[in-house]
């Protein structure tokens, strides 16, 4: 039973994500603030939309997955919430407009290299919000949803730097001289191979196998 506690994420300890909850409340709590100071073209326009919560999830408590990175998340979110607008303009029915944002945002933000799990969110709102927001057209895709996620990623890239960390993040180099038979053509054999998608780049892949296969030579030795 204690095995479903057990932290999901590799290398997650309890400091650093009281850390991570310390930068969502702040980067939140501050997007709101600068947001605030923004008009926007409808009144009845929400300051902050739903989805920057999963996003700063993203970028403060997992800043070194792909998925939380600058351009996903403000291109993942701006442009999903783009798509969210033509489905509600061009699918009649709002069930199957929502089902067609919701995987037409997967589509183009997956072309476009900017996939963020909160887009699909973005683009879901864009089909079931208010009246507000379906007046707004694609300007609500700008304000709030794009100053949004530049103000959330600033302060993201504020916060980490002050502590030291890379955002946008810079993968750590492996360990000179690097340890015989393992490559990235290796790597991405492995993926290819077992045809699944992994929330961690393959450079960074790279360098923990490297490392990790340092470990195993001085213990062997």
């Amino acid at each position: 039973m204690t095995r479903l506690f057990r932290p999901i994420v590799a290398g997650a300890h309890l400091p650093e994500r009281l850390v991570a909850c310390v930068g969502a409340t702040i980067g939140i709590a501050l997007t709101i603030f600068v947001c605030a100071q923004v008009p926007l073209p409808i009144a009845d326009l929400p300051i902050i939309v739903a989805p920057l919560g999963a996003s700063a999830v993203l970028v403060f408590a997992v800043p070194a997955s792909p998925l939380a990175q600058p351009w996903p998340v403000v291109g993942g979110n701006v442009i999903s919430t783009l798509v969210g607008v033509s489905a509600f303009n061009l699918v009649p029915d709002a069930t199957i407009a929502a089902g067609v944002a919701v995987g037409a945002a997967i589509l183009v933000m997956s072309l476009l290299r900017c996939l963020h799990p909160p887009g699909g969110a973005a683009a879901l709102t864009a089909v079931i919000g208010s009246q507000g927001i379906h007046a707004a057209g694609y300007a609500f895709a700008f304000a709030p949803v794009g100053i949004n996620s530049i103000a959330l990623v600033a302060l993201g890239m504020f916060f980490h730097r002050m502590r030291a960390r890379s955002y946008p993040h810079r993968p750590a180099p492996p360990p000179a001289p690097m340890p015989p038979g393992l490559h990235l053509a290796d790597i991405d054999a492995a993926l290819e191979e077992m045809h699944e998608s992994f929330d961690i780049s393959r450079e960074d892949l790279d360098a923990l196998l490297s490392r990790a296969e340092v470990h195993a030579q001085a213990r062997r030795g």
